[in-house]
């Protein structure tokens, strides 16, 4: 059974940092790229950034482009999102997801989210 468990998430003032955390078990970890999505209330689900699955290529929406860095590490598992220079905006549930590589065009599997609130 697959499971993608995001922890990390809390509330940090305006400016400040959080680190996510996603523990990845039940697939090859190496054979998935891993995304980064979140989820404001009201609003649709958005993508935040994506890793390859040897962690050399990341890409990043604008929105977060320069404030947040996806990594990898593969020995334990897990993908990372450090988030740096918070605003209010990037208030959301923020969810990891997993794509296989090479045969998927879409993330296969999902976590549970964790929450991130950013207070002004």
């Amino acid at each position: 059974q697959v499971q993608l468990v995001e922890s990390g998430g809390g509330l940090v003032q305006a400016g400040g940092s959080l680190r996510l955390s996603c523990a990845a078990s039940g697939l090859s970890f190496r054979s998935y790229a891993m995304g980064w999505f979140r989820q404001a209330p009201g609003k649709e689900r958005e993508f935040v950034g994506h890793i390859s699955w040897s962690g050399s290529s990341t890409t990043y929406a604008d929105s977060v482009k320069g404030r947040f860095t996806i990594s990898r590490d593969n020995a334990k598992n897990t993908v990372y999102l450090q988030m740096d220079s918070l605003k209010p905006e990037d208030t959301a549930v923020y969810y990891c997801a997993a794509r296989k590589v090479g045969t998927s065009t879409k993330y296969d599997y999902w976590g549970q989210g964790t929450q991130v609130t950013v207070s002004s």
